[in-house]
């Protein structure tokens, strides 16, 4: 293995480039990243507690110097009419997005991996000299789309619209906010991920978003009105945009992981909602499983068979309980007709992944309100 050609310079393409490039110092590494090195979307990057322990065992040093960056707390906050209720033990950690890539940049650069940024790419044919390809490039993947029949690629679109917005409100945990309005039901998914800075994402039916006027309006109307719908937890903070555009939440499968000289990874490969706080994870797991693979086999097409035999048994795992929090969501509206406390149960239950003797020993302050609540409706 001589040359290594990486398409997207996300956390899956960075930290695969990385790890490759420190694996077999040797291997000429080019990645090409269509955005200038410091452009990216969205705002803060969320993960559950421990959702990283894996990159400590693996990379130590990276590990550190993520961590230091993240915003911690214990516990999730569901508002549900106008009632908040805590379930505790249940922690996050969070970091600007931006951030998180000028760490992996600033481990990449020091391997010596060629990178082009501001280079977008036409075709798959003018890095088919490779030895291998890696398409770590996003949802509308190029290097996909070049094979994407023999993939067996499969994009589905959620019912849901949402939009990512951040604000400088401060919000102390993991919030998320249920609210009747007068279009319908709408959410707020916001946590901070600076001191002083919030991801504020708003997701709302279908049918909800249609009355709202918001698919003849720009992306400035639909702050203003989220601005509006969520004031008491805004506090008078505006909201800000960054292609704060409203969209349906695209799951992607794919039947092949590889094709001849071919991988995907990332979002390239598999999408996890953001409700449950993966994407990120799978994307850095993706890049250590490949690399296992390739120092563990000489021929590149075995590395490929080794990685997605190994990998996706975890990540078809993950990706159903995403499935069904995303069905959940697309629920709300029903779900919303029950009391605070049967609504929190039934929202931390949403991917079939806790049990209530987990509940009970991971956050035994919300299972004993639980059960106060379900006795006294009981009488």
């Amino acid at each position: 293995m001589r040359n290594v050609m990486v398409v997207g310079g996300g956390p899956a393409g960075l930290y695969f480039s990385c790890l490759l490039k420190r694996a077999f110092p040797a291997v000429n590494v080019r990645l090409y990243e269509q955005n200038p090195a410091n452009a990216t979307y969205g705002f803060g990057v969320v993960f559950s507690e421990r959702a990283l322990d894996f990159l400590r065992e693996d990379d130590a040093e990276t590990h550190a110097l993520i961590t230091a960056a993240m915003e911690s707390w214990q516990d999730l906050n569901v508002i549900h009419r106008g009632e908040r209720v805590c379930i505790d033990g249940i922690g996050f950690s969070a970091l600007d997005r931006l951030e998180l890539l000028r760490l992996l940049q600033l481990r990449l650069h020091a391997t010596g991996v060629d990178v082009s940024y501001g280079t977008a790419l036409d075709s798959v044919d003018q890095i088919s000299d490779a030895e291998l390809i890696v398409g770590a490039d996003g949802v509308n993947s190029l290097v996909r789309q070049a094979s994407e029949s023999t993939f067996g690629t499969r994009i589905e679109r959620g019912r849901n619209r949402f939009a990512w917005f951040g604000t400088t409100q401060r919000f102390d945990a993991l919030t998320q906010t249920f609210r009747h309005t007068e279009y319908g039901a709408v959410t707020a998914h916001h946590y901070r991920y600076r001191p002083h800075m919030s991801t504020f994402i708003v997701e709302m039916p279908e049918t909800v978003w249609q009355r709202t006027g918001l698919a003849e309006h720009d992306e400035q109307a639909g702050r203003a009105l989220c601005e509006t719908l969520f004031a008491p937890e805004l506090e008078g903070h505006p909201l800000i945009c960054n292609r704060s555009i409203w969209r349906r939440f695209p799951r992607v499968r794919n039947g092949r992981w590889s094709v001849a000289n071919t991988v995907l990874l990332g979002d390239a490969l598999h999408t996890a909602h953001f409700s449950i706080g993966s994407g990120t994870r799978l994307a850095l797991e993706d890049a250590i499983a490949l690399v296992r693979a390739l120092k563990a086999q000489t021929e590149i097409a075995d590395a490929l068979a080794e990685f997605e035999a190994t990998r996706r048994p975890v990540v078809e795992k993950l990706v159903a309980a995403s499935d069904a929090s995303l069905v959940w969501y697309e629920q709300m509206e029903e779900h919303m007709r029950l009391a605070p406390y049967d609504f929190a149960y039934s929202y931390i239950n949403r991917s079939a992944r806790v049990s209530d003797r987990t509940l009970t020993s991971t956050s035994p302050a919300f299972m004993d309100g639980y059960r106060s609540h379900r006795a006294e409706a009981a009488e």
